[in-house]
């Protein structure tokens, strides 16, 4: 079958009991190296100009026992010459609960969206779209729980609900800083083709217990770039954050090593951006991506986006909007490694960085290398 439901459990639990031996659960281990390089600086970028190590990962995961799964995922990134080791995934996840339940506890990236629950090195491009470097940055994960629920239809139909400490997304003094709501169908239009449509939302109750100055403090010497290290936050946030998100996927009969062609887009609305905020204060931006695997070996993709945010100042907000183009052609050997060559284009209102941009990049992996989601 070509669409394929992805499994709450991270390794197949297939003859393992309680009563496992402790060899058969030594943790898988994988390394996956990123590294790149980068003509120019660009606007809202996690990437620097230059020679970079990008977002590298250690990662451990094994069955507990019949009831649990484990996992741990620390991430290396470089930000201004100096090196940063984060935690992005510790997390227990049940297995085999009945009606399709799943929880998941502790640190792990959010399902909102189609992106944002997918790891960086998954992408087909250098770089996250400009609305989810702005909004999330790049990819939002936290400490929390998750409960999730398949549900018995005849196609694939999945609800879930987050709540997180809210820490990594924003400032505040709220325990239970985050929740999110999420759904996603999807299913087979033929043997060769399938979908995906999702619709989540994102309230953060760190935004309302911010000071009246703003998210970053009311001066006006700002020259918002967005920064490079995304695991402090989004540059950009508010109250409520709506995603709807669409995949359509097709491969000859089903046979996704010969070819493949993956369109995808997103739409992201966040509003409530403080207590100055008016009914035109908002932050809106989308994408849309195609990616053509033409060989076994060889994709090309395009993508365009567009965002516009408000940049609060005091008791007022400052535009700024960022349209972004690229293109890029990768080269796989293997599964477990790619080159990628992308051009970028900027054109923006706001923002000093924006500029044109070629970047190369590799990304190697190494030990064990589940397969990626839908």
């Amino acid at each position: 079958m070509f669409y394929r439901v992805v499994p709450f459990v991270l390794i197949p639990l297939i003859g393992i009991n309680a009563g496992v031996s402790a060899n058969e659960l030594n943790p898988d281990v994988s390394v996956t190296l990123d590294g790149y390089y980068k003509q120019n600086d660009t606007a809202l970028s996690h990437r620097e100009e230059g020679f970079g190590l990008g977002h590298t990962e250690l990662s451990l995961s094994s069955p507990i026992d019949d009831l649990f799964t484990g996992r741990l995922t620390a991430v290396f990134e470089e930000d201004d010459g100096e090196s940063d080791v984060l935690i992005e995934e510790a997390y227990l996840q049940t297995n085999g609960l009945p009606a399709g339940f799943g929880v998941r506890a502790g640190r792990f990236l959010s399902q909102v969206g189609y992106l944002n629950g997918r790891h960086i090195h998954e992408d087909d491009f250098v770089e996250r779209p400009a609305v989810y470097r702005a909004l999330l940055g790049s990819d939002y994960y936290d400490t929390g729980v998750r409960l999730n629920a398949v549900l018995p239809t005849p196609f694939f139909w999945q609800v879930g609900a987050e709540a997180f400490s809210g820490d990594q997304l924003s400032e505040g003094d709220e325990d239970i800083g985050v929740y999110t709501l999420n759904t996603r169908i999807g299913g087979d239009l033929s043997v060769s083709q399938s979908w995906q449509a999702g619709l989540s939302w994102l309230r953060n109750r760190q935004v309302s217990a911010e000071e009246g100055e703003g998210e970053h403090g009311g001066e006006h010497d700002h020259d918002h770039e967005g920064g490079h290290d995304h695991s402090h936050g989004a540059s950009y946030t508010g109250e409520n954050l709506y995603v709807a998100d669409l995949v359509w996927k097709w491969s000859p009969n089903g046979n996704t090593r010969e070819q493949q062609i993956t369109l995808s887009g997103e739409y992201l609305y966040a509003d409530d951006l403080n207590e100055f905020a008016t009914s035109d204060d908002f932050h809106e931006g989308w994408y849309v991506s195609g990616v053509y695997q033409f060989a076994p070996q060889w994709s090309a993709g395009v993508r365009y986006g567009e965002v516009d945010l408000r940049e609060p100042h005091g008791d007022h907000f400052h535009s700024q909007s960022l349209e972004e183009t690229d293109v890029m052609l990768s080269w796989s050997r293997s599964h477990f490694s790619t080159l990628r060559l992308q051009y970028t284009h900027q054109s923006a209102t706001g923002f000093s960085k924006a500029d044109n941009t070629v970047m190369v990049q590799y990304v190697m992996s190494l030990g064990a290398h589940g397969a990626h989601g839908y």
